[in-house]
């Protein structure tokens, strides 16, 4: 058996969980390392940096920045030590806004001009959720989160532009509301839904055949609630034609060393 077989990804602490990722397990991360921020990731060129700090500042429920490198570096003040081109479980690599490879390692992909920032997850608040009692049917059923592209379109900056992307999770209807006080308390990694019950009035596509992620089953009772995600910034990539890009692959985060608790309203910073 393997040292990720035998892994438990609620007891791995993050500097572990990172370790396994860098040494090739390559698995979703919701439910890895219950307490610790896990962050999305997108990097781009250094000419293209600045259209995307500025998205990320005019659509701040989907693109929550939480740090933001130099060009060519690969380290991030959320994990002292991390590498950002093999410590997650999965990357994606973008030329002229397509999809070429899905790598573990981005190595040899990595470039001196690339600038890489750090998006808020809504992983983070999945402790939170789970605390108040709210089920999580996506680590229940051991699937990934399924993620849903919509008809709403992002403000626009410069040349980026998309649609945004949200992550859904069924709630038993009593509990909707308790799921929507828990995660205003993080506006830092997406806050409070962006949509609660009819997939019909926001989705592009049907509720069971997310564009990112796994479709997952609801219990009856269930109502489908809907939060701003970090795989938005991909989406504009795609639309945008960035010419060069390396991100995350849906679902497969950054766990770093930053507790969830430091994104709750009323914090100490």
């Amino acid at each position: 058996m393997s040292d990720a077989q035998r892994t438990s990804p609620a007891d791995t602490p993050p500097e572990r969980a990172r370790a396994l990722f860098r040494a090739g397990t390559a698995v979703p991360t919701a439910g890895w390392s219950p307490g610790s921020t896990q962050t999305n990731l997108v990097a781009v060129p250094r000419d293209w940096a600045w259209d995307v700090l500025l998205f990320a500042q005019r659509n701040p429920r989907s693109c929550p920045v939480l740090d933001v490198t130099g060009p060519g570096e690969t380290g991030t003040a959320l994990a002292p030590g991390a590498d950002l081109r093999t410590d997650l479980p999965r990357y994606r690599v973008w030329r002229d806004g397509r999809l070429v490879d899905e790598p573990t390692d981005v190595r040899e992909h990595w470039r001196e001009d690339l600038v890489a920032f750090s998006i808020g997850c809504s992983f983070t608040f999945e402790t939170a959720l789970a605390e108040a009692g709210v089920p999580l049917r996506h680590v229940e059923q051991r699937r990934n989160v399924p993620m849903h592209v919509t008809t709403r379109q992002c403000r626009p900056a410069g040349r980026v532009h998309g649609p945004l992307v949200v992550s859904m999770r069924p709630v038993p209807a009593a509990l909707v509301a308790t799921a929507v006080e828990v995660t205003a308390r993080v506006p830092a990694v997406h806050g409070a839904p962006v949509h609660v019950g009819d997939p019909g009035a926001l989705l592009a596509g049907s509720l069971d055949a997310p564009e990112f992620g796994d479709a997952v089953d609801l219990e009856p009772g269930d109502v489908p609630v809907f939060w701003a995600c970090g795989v938005t910034p991909q989406a504009a990539v795609a639309a945008s034609g960035v010419p060069f890009a390396i991100t995350h692959a849906p679902g497969h985060m950054l766990v770093t060393d930053v507790p969830d608790s430091a994104h709750q309203l009323g914090s100490p910073t």
